[in-house]
């Protein structure tokens, strides 16, 4: 765990001074203390290492926001989830900022699918699929866009551009296909 953990900060820890795809696994090695064979017994790449960053703050994320999550009342999470982000701005930051964006689109992506799994079509038009891509890309484009800003809007202020950008053309088209 010690290992996991000393990899997870070091890999946070040169994202906030240089972009991925300069890191190399010799410098996670060493950064993490560890030996740069012993990283291999963790992870086969150092892409995986940062998927698995990426999975878990996705995970927290979507367990913290899915509970107060309402179709009809999309408010509260869109507070949550930036709420969410803001408390852990720094990590954010590091992460949308310093190439694993993609990893985190990717993987908010596969989260809500399984989450769109189980719950019943509200679209005759519009593909659950496709719905969650559309909202997934657009909330990282949206935070990733937020946490670069110099001078950052207040958090209700992003909220309310998730909510009305990104969640309501989305939420709003399905409410409209089903009366139709």
């Amino acid at each position: 765990m010690r290992t996991r953990e000393a990899l997870r900060k070091a890999m946070l820890d040169l994202l906030s001074t240089k972009p991925f795809e300069q890191i190399t696994i010799r410098e996670l090695a060493a950064d993490a203390g560890i030996g740069y064979t012993t990283f291999f017994r963790h992870h086969p790449t150092k892409e995986s290492l940062l998927e698995e960053i990426a999975t878990e703050e996705i995970r927290q994320l979507i367990d913290y926001t899915l509970v107060t999550f309402n179709a009809s009342d999309t408010d509260t999470a869109s507070l949550a989830l930036c709420q969410y982000v803001d408390q852990h701005r720094t990590l954010w930051s590091t992460l949308l900022t310093g190439g694993a964006a993609s990893a985190l689109r990717d993987e908010f992506v596969r989260v809500a699918q399984e989450v769109a799994a189980h719950t019943p079509e509200q679209s005759d038009w519009l593909p659950a699929e496709f719905g969650v891509i559309l909202v997934a890309s657009s909330t990282i484009e949206l935070l990733a866009w937020w946490l670069r800003q110099d001078d950052p809007m207040p958090l209700e202020k992003i909220a309310e551009i998730y909510r009305r950008a990104v969640l309501g053309p989305v939420f709003t088209l399905q409410e409209n296909a089903a009366e139709a």
